[in-house]
Formats: structure tokens, C-alpha cells, sequence
């Protein structure tokens, strides 16, 4: 797509279609089901989804360098804003999400990356890409939640040793 097209596109969307496409109420269940899942095991699960990307990163757009690059960047960024590095066991997890390009991020902090081989994270993002593909949007983020719950429960299960208070919000970002 050209560069122009591209910075019009991520434009002409808004916080308002974060809204539209995960409304309030969904993202309340969502935030519960975030909590429910964190209650299984020492980990922390944050759903962020962003209509388009700022100006800042349109304008790094290169021949060279490629929009799903641009796409992980961002999502690293906002693992970092929302501190889900900074979790006591390192073990946090980011799924994001940007409308604009119709993409799909995870990103898993260093205790979790280094148990999940990048194959599996990809087969849930496939998952989710197809469900959000058919408009099941609290569907897809349901499942993917699912099985990024069953991974973090695989790898550091919740014990009554382990419990601890929640780090991080559950609510869903929406920007």
C-alpha cells in the first residue's frame, strides 16, 4: 500500500472505533474473564486494542522497513506503558490489537517467552485472526484469552504458595 494511503487510512480511524468494535459491555466481560483466567496462575494478561497508529510511527515507514515491524514496535511500546514487564515473575503477556492494519500482536515477557516456542504463540494468533475475521470479536478474544490462560497455566500454575495480589489492571485498553 502506498505510504500516503497508508497515514490516510490510519488517520480517518479513532478511540471511537476501539469503541464500536469492543463496546463497554464486552469490554467488562472481557475484564472479568481476565481476572477469572489470573486467578489459575502467577501470571498477568492485558488485551489492548488501538484504532491506528500514531504519526510518530507512520512517518518511520521505509522501504526497508516494513508495516508488521512498525505493528510490533507499537505493541512492544505499550507492553512497556502498561508495566506488563514489570510483573513479579516475568511472566506478563500482552494481546494487541490495531484496526487499522487488521493485526495481531503478543507479547510475552522473558519467564514466558523462554518456555513458548514462537510456533505456538503463532497458532493462537491464527485462531484469533480467523474468529475476528468472521466479526466474533469478544468470541475470538475470548478463546485467545483461553489459550494463553492455558499456557500460563502450564508454566506457572497458582498455588496457595504463589498467590498474590493483582499487579495490573484487567480492564481492556482501548485507545
Amino acid at each position: 500500500m502506498n505510504k500516503w494511503l497508508r497515514i490516510l487510512k490510519h488517520r480517518w480511524l479513532d478511540a471511537s472505533d476501539t469503541r464500536r468494535a469492543v463496546p463497554d459491555d464486552m469490554a467488562e466481560r472481557l475484564a472479568q474473564r481476565v481476572g477469572a483466567s489470573e486467578a489459575r496462575h502467577t501470571g498477568e494478561v492485558r488485551l489492548c486494542v488501538e484504532a491506528a497508529l500514531p504519526l510518530s510511527y507512520l512517518w518511520r515507514l521505509q522501504p526497508d522497513r516494513s508495516i508488521k515491524a512498525l505493528v510490533r514496535e507499537r505493541a512492544v511500546s505499550w507492553f512497556g506503558r502498561m508495566g506488563v514487564w514489570d510483573t513479579e515473575h516475568n511472566n506478563g503477556v500482552l494481546i494487541y490489537l490495531l484496526l487499522a492494519e487488521h493485526a495481531i500482536e503478543f507479547v510475552a515477557d522473558r519467564a514466558l517467552a523462554q518456555r513458548v516456542d514462537q510456533a505456538q504463540w503463532q497458532a493462537i494468533v491464527d485462531r484469533l485472526g480467523a474468529r475476528l475475521h468472521r466479526g466474533e470479536v469478544e468470541d475470538g478474544l475470548t478463546q485467545a484469552l483461553e489459550e494463553v490462560s492455558a499456557l500460563l497455566v502450564e508454566h506457572f500454575p497458582a498455588t496457595s504458595e504463589t498467590w498474590r495480589p493483582n499487579q495490573l489492571s484487567n480492564s481492556v485498553v482501548r485507545a
